[in-house]
């Protein structure tokens, strides 16, 4: 569908099931491709590599983070600018943001290639579990150019109006990684390293996939001579600060937290805590799909000044956030056990009985961790990067670390009770961040809405 159509004409109601339904399915489709991967590697692999994944995973997904950073970072301007009928800097936004992504990738890379036995060292790990740790983690450095730019050019199918396409996209690849992790543990029995290989297979692929609109000129956005100048970097860099931060953020608190688990309970307490992990890992895509989907939306009639429209598509968001959040709370606290069984195979009583009860208490974290992350998606695509990020770092870092130090007398008890907190403490913030903003969200249409289309 023609995204200028699609994103000024289309009743509110309707986008959201065009646009945020498929979104939220396909990153769910990839998040469930994550799970399906820590099962795999806990059922071939054994819990002292499922534990390995988890040690490793926060350097991973650093190393997306600025693949993160630039892409959201670039997305929204670009909506934005299409929303004014800018083109022409659309076009060049997009080019450069590709450019920066493949050299940051290859760099980053490099870096955690390094440096990973001493990171892993740090941490605590000895013996085998550093060795595994390792081994994933190296995979992906070798692998960062092709697969970081994936999640971009995600965003940029999307503002382009295939939603379809990054349906496809998304599904393909989740597809194509379970048969590659299947392959490669199951069949052919390699080590852990062979689940990384299988993930990096299916994103290099899928990447590759994902651009033939553009490598065809057949897409809205096109490649152009790159000029590159300080002031859109600068934009590049506000923009998708929020989103860089939340990530930078949350892993430095994911490695503090294994850090002092590997302390406190050894592996059984990092692999319950992966467990945790994985189950969120399955419903913030969710959000995220709901959420970012509407994104060039939202940027995008912003960027025209349709403000009324702005706000529909957001009371979307905030309701569609809420009951899968909702929805969240209620599975998790009925089926800790099979969760847990999902990634132990025929756990003991000790880990079986810790992980039910961490579950229960992390189910509490969905019943206001909706109200942070539909504001912060907010701010961010209207273009506000300083309230999102004000919001993403208190969710990510300063509220886990304050909550680690207030709840440390209880132990693990207290780590597993820092997500809920966290949350409750984000929403408040949030509260505070939409009533500075009210009168500016209120603000009334600068040019006259076209009638949407009947549904």
């Amino acid at each position: 569908m023609n995204s200028t159509e699609l994103f000024s004409r289309t009743s509110p109601m309707k986008l959201f099931f065009i646009a945020s339904i498929p979104g939220a399915i396909s990153m769910f489709a990839s998040a469930l491709y994550y799970t399906i991967e820590g099962i795999f590697v806990g059922h071939f692999l054994g819990s002292t590599a499922f534990a390995a994944l988890n040690l490793a995973m926060p350097f991973v997904i650093i190393n997306f983070s600025l693949a993160d950073l630039i892409g959201v970072g670039s997305s929204v301007p670009i909506s934005i600018h299409l929303g004014r009928g800018e083109r022409t800097t659309a076009n060049n936004i997009f080019t450069c943001a590709c450019i920066m992504i493949l050299v940051t990738g290859a760099l980053i890379g490099a870096v955690l290639y390094a440096a990973a036995p001493f990171l892993m060292g740090l941490m605590g790990a000895q013996g085998e579990f550093a060795h595994l740790a390792v081994q994933y983690l190296r995979v992906y450095a070798l692998c960062s150019p092709l697969t970081t730019i994936l999640f971009a050019v995600d965003n940029y199918l999307r503002i382009c109006g295939y939603i379809r396409g990054s349906l496809f996209i998304n599904i393909f690849m989740s597809v194509l990684c379970v048969i590659l992790e299947f392959t490669f543990l199951g069949i052919l029995r390699f080590g852990i390293w062979g689940s990384a290989l299988a993930t990096c297979g299916g994103m290099a692929i899928s990447s590759v996939a994902a651009f033939i609109p553009f490598f065809r000129g057949k897409a809205l956005l096109r490649f152009c001579r790159p000029v590159f100048h300080m002031d859109m970097i600068r934009q590049i860099i506000a923009c998708g600060s929020p989103t860089f931060l939340n990530n930078i953020a949350g892993r430095i608190t994911s490695i503090l937290l294994n850090t002092l688990l590997v302390r406190l309970d050894g592996e059984i307490a990092v692999s319950v805590y992966g467990i945790l992990m994985f189950a969120d890992g399955l419903i913030q895509p969710l959000l995220y799909g709901v959420c970012d989907s509407l994104q060039p939306a939202v940027g995008y009639n912003y960027g025209a000044g349709k403000y009324t429209r702005v706000r529909a598509i957001e009371k979307c968001c905030f309701a569609a956030s809420a009951l899968i959040s909702l929805l969240s709370v209620v599975l998790i606290w009925l089926f800790p056990e099979e969760i847990t069984r999902l990634f132990v195979a025929d756990p003991e009583a000790e880990v079986l009985a810790l992980a039910v009860f961490a579950l229960r208490l992390f189910a509490f974290t969905y019943v206001t961790r909706w109200l942070s992350f539909a504001t912060q998606s907010f701010m961010l695509a209207i273009g506000k990067p300083q309230p999102a990020s004000i919001l993403s770092v208190s969710t990510a870092l300063v509220f886990p670390v304050l909550l680690v130090v207030l709840l440390w007398p209880l132990g693990l008890t207290g780590i597993w009770l820092n997500f809920a907190g966290t949350a409750l403490l984000a929403a408040f913030v949030a509260v505070v961040l939409l009533k500075k903003h009210m009168k500016e969200l209120l603000s009334p249409d600068l040019s006259p809405d076209l009638s949407p289309d009947p549904d």
